[in-house]
């Protein structure tokens, strides 16, 4: 079921989206050569309860940290640990915070130091598909005209799409109808209608879609080991159109 949003709950997602993209502000310039994936997951934990929020992602299903820090050939829900970045890598911040109830959820991928012209492309491209899917979101629109945005630029430009994982209706739980698969899919296709709140987040590999989850029961790779992609914001859909709720800049700059 749909649990759309009425102004005083909006408000309430828009203030844990605007936490969250507090701490995008704070970690990202944290995301350079030589940290371990475990003291982001550290100034993500300290960030979050110093603030009187929680990570929903921390024990979400045994999941054990504040934020999946996926690199490389990791897809999504990459733990975090000693494992210290290192020049070309390319690294995957997803997280989301509940806030008095209320719940966010955003990502991005970053590069470290000079990467590759292929690995450059995939991040940019991934990113246009996030805007095209977003910008899908018109009167009258369904579901499926976000995913057909996001899987036509994708493969128009030679990438292969996650199928086994999607974005998601969020904000009174960390995962609510509908789901926003980056494919168009058999399944259902609902109307966007203002109050919905969205998590859209392409996925998106350097080759072929296919992944699996490792030993650890999160890890997701790539079968064929090349590197993925991954953003995400959440929005809302209001009667005047679609508000961005999430960023990962300081105040001011671009999201």
């Amino acid at each position: 079921m749909i649990r759309l949003k009425n102004n005083e709950q909006l408000d309430g997602v828009r203030r844990s989206c605007a936490m969250l993209s507090e701490l995008f502000a704070h970690i990202v310039p944290m995301v350079k050569e030589g940290v371990s994936t475990g003291e982001l997951d550290d100034a993500t934990r300290s960030f979050i309860a110093a603030r009187g929020a929680r990570s929903w992602f921390l024990g979400y299903g045994d999941y054990p940290a504040s934020i999946c820090v996926s690199v490389n050939e990791e897809v999504i829900h990459g733990i975090p640990g000693k494992r210290r970045l290192k020049e070309g890598d390319i690294v995957g911040l997803d997280c989301g915070i509940d806030l008095d109830g209320y719940y966010s959820d955003s990502a991005i991928t970053l590069p470290i130091g000079k990467v590759s012209d292929e690995a450059d492309r995939l991040m940019r491209v991934t990113r246009e598909c996030l805007d095209r899917g977003i910008k899908a979101i018109k009167p009258g629109a369904r579901v499926h005209d976000i995913s057909r945005a996001v899987f036509a630029h994708a493969t128009a430009n030679g990438y292969g799409v996650v199928r086994q994982y999607c974005g998601h209706g969020v904000g009174f739980e960390a995962h609510e109808d509908p789901q926003v698969p980056n494919y168009v899919s058999p399944g259902p296709n609902p109307r966007l209608i203002p109050g919905m709140v969205l998590a859209i987040e392409p996925m998106i590999n350097l080759g072929k879609g296919d992944v699996k989850v490792l030993d650890d029961d999160w890890t997701v790779v790539t079968i064929d080991k090349k590197i993925s992609a991954h953003y995400e914001h959440t929005v809302a859909i209001l009667q005047e159109g679609v508000e961005i709720l999430t960023s990962w800049e300081m105040p001011g700059g671009n999201s």
